[in-house]
């Protein structure tokens, strides 16, 4: 049996990648674990309390295993920022889309928190992204059977997953579209290219490796494997679903044209995230280097990302999209995940 497979209890080495704010669902991951894959659930904006319903939820709806996912918190991005010349530069798109904003940066749910939810609520694997879980959690995981996957976008990240004592890594090349989970450099030194970064990394690690991004059809899986990847993990391929939570203009840019121009931006919350180029990427591209830290600048975008949902308008969305986007169709996840064997 495949190692991957062996380990997780899935049937195919194919792991549907965990989407954060909001695009991860229930219904999308129950379906990828029935499917024979491991459906992944992305739970860094929740609450210790909203964890534990999402896992109960999911396991009400699947036998098999499945993952929920966490982003690991960065160095500084508690400390206070002064808001005035971030809110000023954003006055004019306020009020381009009628958005009125508080003032008000809400509090990220304390990471520590939701881990210990997490556990308690005890789902059968749980992955990372930015980063190492603290130790205490990896020995609380180990003593109840729950297994660890850590995120590498380079090859010194895949050694220090292995040395933590987590039991398969995904390694995430630069084609990979959301954010990027680079830990140990800055994100930009950190822009591995999946085609390089598989061989490299199963060279240097024995714990099985899970290829990410640029792969959304056999040929990729077919292509990963030939690296020597265990297995591989999907994220638009299954974004572009009809179980995922993006919105109907999210979808109908994936499926566009649009979809072969991705870029990395830190403009929509704050880190680096690959997603479809639109106005706002083009306008405020001199401020790149500018916009403050996540969760400030996240808050800072969000009312202008809602009020572009509801009226339908691209321009203002975080397009969130890998560079094999357009290799995406709309459809069903089962489907979808049928035409991947």
């Amino acid at each position: 049996m495949n190692p991957l497979s062996q380990l997780l209890g899935i049937t195919h080495p194919i792991v549907q990648g965990p989407f954060g704010g909001g695009l991860s669902t229930i219904e999308l991951a129950s379906s990828v674990s029935n499917s024979g894959g491991l459906g992944s659930f992305g739970a860094h904006i929740l609450l210790p309390g909203e964890i534990h319903d999402v896992v109960q939820s999911i396991r009400s709806r699947t036998p098999s295993p499945f993952a929920i996912n966490l982003w690991v918190p960065q160095p500084g991005e508690k400390d206070v920022v002064d808001l005035s010349p971030h809110i000023e530069r954003l006055a004019p798109l306020y009020a381009r889309l009628g958005v009125e904003w508080n003032g008000e940066v809400p509090e990220v749910p304390n990471f520590d928190e939701q881990l210990d939810a997490l556990l308690m609520a005890a789902p059968p694997i749980i992955s990372f992204v930015m980063g190492l879980p603290p130790a205490w959690a990896i020995e609380r995981a180990k003593s109840q059977g729950i297994l660890l996957i850590g995120t590498a976008t380079t090859v010194a990240e895949a050694r220090s997953i292995e040395a933590a004592g987590l039991d398969a890594l995904v390694a995430s090349g630069s084609d990979a579209g959301g954010h990027r989970g680079a830990f140990l450099r800055p994100a930009p030194e950190s822009l591995v290219g999946t085609f390089s970064l598989i061989p490299q990394t199963v060279d240097a690690v024995q714990i099985p490796v899970i290829a990410a991004g640029g792969i959304a059809d056999r040929r990729g899986i077919l292509a990963a494997r030939a690296l020597g990847a265990d297995g591989v993990q999907i994220g638009t391929g299954f974004l572009a679903t009809t179980e995922s939570g993006a919105s109907a203009v999210h979808r109908e840019k994936l499926a566009s044209p649009d979809a072969e121009t991705t870029v990395l931006t830190r403009l929509f919350s704050g880190r680096h995230a690959r997603g479809i180029v639109n106005a706002l990427i083009r306008d405020l591209a001199s401020e790149e280097g500018r916009v403050p830290h996540y969760p400030v600048q996240n808050a800072l975008m969000q009312p202008l990302r809602l009020a572009a949902a509801r009226s339908g308008n691209s321009d203002y969305l975080n397009l969130w999209a890998g560079q094999a986007a357009p290799l995406a169709h709309a459809q069903s996840a089962e489907k979808y995940f049928d035409s991947l064997l």
